[in-house]
């Protein structure tokens, strides 16, 4: 069988040039990570490990880039070009430009088909583009999509023609103009506000697969029972479509299962290797369909034996637990922000960096807050071993409205379209996320940033993923629902609130700051919760909260959240520089008291 073998490029014989022309945008603090961008090979890892196949074409790299009036038509003429993908705004896009709601960003590029791979469909993907995108083939439209968080897909195998090929897409974003979740993105960055984020920030990508292909994996561990269950979504597949799984063990067949396709598979696990922050034990997965015995499609996955609960104690405490054990909980709010590439992390091993610190300083788990990350991010936490909680990214209300809304006490009463298009992000955030075994907790909303229906959206949290715990508002306006009270206090820890009836968890405490002059994103203006001259200050004072939340462990809290994992633009709370080219703590004194905190609970 033939393969288009995929050249992709701009048609001008400048190309080779225009690489060499392109560095980072701007005079500010940049990662080390930042000088090892390469324009040629962007971030050239498969984007998508829960779900892999090996044929696959990369399409980062330099586009053309345009920013216009809303409502105009393609422009015949680009500003220049930007490398994808890296948001606009951003130093490593090369660009560093803002778009504003009144404006479009476009962008373009080329890519040439030398020959076919016959008989397939061909598959569009983007890793997340932030908000509205529209996207042409050779001038046919083949899409619209909104939502800035989650990847998604387009079939444009019908655009196609023989050699060069076109591709334009067409985003606006109305940042904090709008409705839609934007987390802390405004355009007008201050305090605990960022800088906007427009357009492409992760991986496009092509795909080829079989008229008949595994779209989507949902992959569910049953501890009680010792076994996994699939259910593999389809396009394309009849009624003689078998779906196959396979679980290994360290390349050895270990157990296998089949159904029909739309069916729920189940495998049995016998004497299951659990998976915790301390031994993160991931089986590999082969998912098959079939058809007689013609292998429709095949995809390798992985899996984790897990379990995400809670239950009292022997004080009458609900406590949280990791596979039916008291667990305590205890990790940094980690934003996710990157002083050269905004959203977007210069490179994987950036990517993995704040995860594999954050379990050098001892830490358990991480709090997601207010954005998600592409998927090989919660890969690493699932390899690596940490406990995700993953926010809802915030929206709808500007800044000065979530202070109001939140002494008030009230609930914001959304547009239908605000509703409904949160529910629509929401719902894809956990499809896109559900296999990954590191997820343990759903959080709809940050203290009362948007917060409306909480307890209707938690106990939808609920009923859609009853394997993880749900969190209805971290720090937020309190209703008696779902499965914990979340408490914020700045900057030592409190109890100033307890929920008999549910788990009850510190979100959010800490934000010792410590300005240090070469890593900081503006010279004359940072901000903290509370600041202090030297390391061993703010190790001392961290210590000082640490003994504050160790009683307060033994009073009812099941899991405690510190701000924060670096430094963030003008915030200057992080344990580590923006920058992450200092710690501005103790490493091991903190690696101690950690594991001391995170083994509070064990018996």
């Amino acid at each position: 069988m033939k393969k288009w073998f995929l050249i992709f490029g701009f048609i001008s014989g400048a190309c080779m040039a225009s690489y060499a022309q392109w560095k980072p945008a701007g005079d500010r603090i940049k990662t080390t990570w930042a000088e090892q961008v390469n324009p040629k090979n962007v971030l050239p890892e498969y984007p998508r490990p829960m779900m892999e196949r090996k044929d696959w074409a990369n399409l980062n790299g330099e586009w053309n880039y345009a920013i216009r009036p809303k409502g105009e038509a393609e422009p015949q003429q680009m500003d220049g070009k930007i490398l994808v993908p890296f948001a606009v705004e951003s130093s490593l896009s090369g660009v560093q430009k803002t778009v504003g709601t009144e404006n479009e960003l476009w962008y373009s590029r080329t890519f040439t088909v030398k020959s076919s791979w016959d008989y397939k469909k061909m598959l569009l993907h983007f890793g997340a583009v932030d908000w509205k995108t529209d996207v042409w083939i050779n001038d046919v439209k083949v899409g619209t999509h909104t939502g800035g968080y989650t990847p998604f897909s387009m079939d444009i195998t019908a655009a196609l023609k023989s050699g060069t090929n076109k591709v334009v897409v067409r985003v606006w974003d109305p940042t904090d103009k709008g409705f839609q979740p934007r987390g802390k993105q405004v355009e007008k960055p201050r305090t605990i506000w960022y800088t906007p984020v427009t357009g492409i920030w992760q991986t496009v990508w092509l795909e080829p697969v079989n008229a008949t292909y595994i779209e989507d994996l949902r992959v569910t561990p049953d501890v009680d029972h010792s076994a996994l269950k699939v259910n593999a979504s389809l396009v394309g597949a009849s009624a003689q479509s078998m779906v196959v799984v396979k679980v290994y063990e360290k390349g050895k067949l270990l157990s296998t299962n089949k159904g029909i396709a739309g069916s729920e598979i189940e495998v049995k696990m016998n004497q299951p290797k659990l998976w915790t922050p301390e031994t993160p034990y991931l089986y590999d997965l082969e998912v098959s369909v079939l058809s007689g015995s013609k292998v429709l499609d095949k995809v390798e996955s992985y899996a984790a034996m897990r379990k995400f609960s809670y239950a009292k104690d022997k004080d009458g405490i609900w406590r949280m637990q990791l596979n039916n054990k008291d667990y305590f909980q205890f990790g940094p709010l980690d934003q996710g922000w990157w002083p050269d590439g905004l959203y977007t992390a210069p490179t994987d091993e950036a990517l993995a960096y704040d995860i594999k610190k954050t379990k050098e300083w001892g830490f358990n788990m991480i709090r997601k807050h207010v954005k998600v990350e592409p998927a090989r991010w919660y890969t690493h936490c699932d390899r690596l071993g940490i406990i995700v909680w993953q926010d809802m990214p915030s929206g709808d209300v500007n800044p000065q409205w979530v202070r109001k809304q939140y002494f008030d006490g009230k609930e914001l009463e959304r547009t239908p379209e605000s509703e409904a298009n949160y529910r629509m992000e929401w719902k894809s955030i956990i499809d896109a996320l559900y296999a990954h075994p590191c997820i343990g907790v759903w959080v709809p909303f940050n203290e009362a940033w948007g917060q409306f229906k909480s307890c209707e959206i938690a106990q939808w949290t609920k009923n859609y993923d009853p394997s993880r715990l749900v969190n209805p508002a971290s720090g937020g306006n309190f209703y008696p629902c779902s499965d914990m009270v979340d408490l914020h206090n700045y900057p030592g820890p409190a109890m100033y609130l307890y929920d008999s009836e549910r788990v009850n968890v510190l979100g959010e405490f800490g934000g010792i700051g410590l300005v240090l002059k070469e890593h900081l994103w503006e010279p004359n203006r940072n901000w903290g919760y509370v600041s202090y001259n030297s390391k061993e200050q703010v190790t001392q004072e961290y210590e000082k909260f640490a003994n504050e939340l160790q009683k307060l462990i033994a009073k009812g809290f099941s899991a405690a959240v510190y701000t924060q994992t670096t430094d963030v633009e003008i915030e200057v709370n992080g344990i580590m520089t923006y920058d992450r080219k200092q710690v501005k703590m103790d490493e091991q004194k903190i690696r101690q008291i950690n594991q001391k905190i995170c083994n509070s609970l064990n018996r």
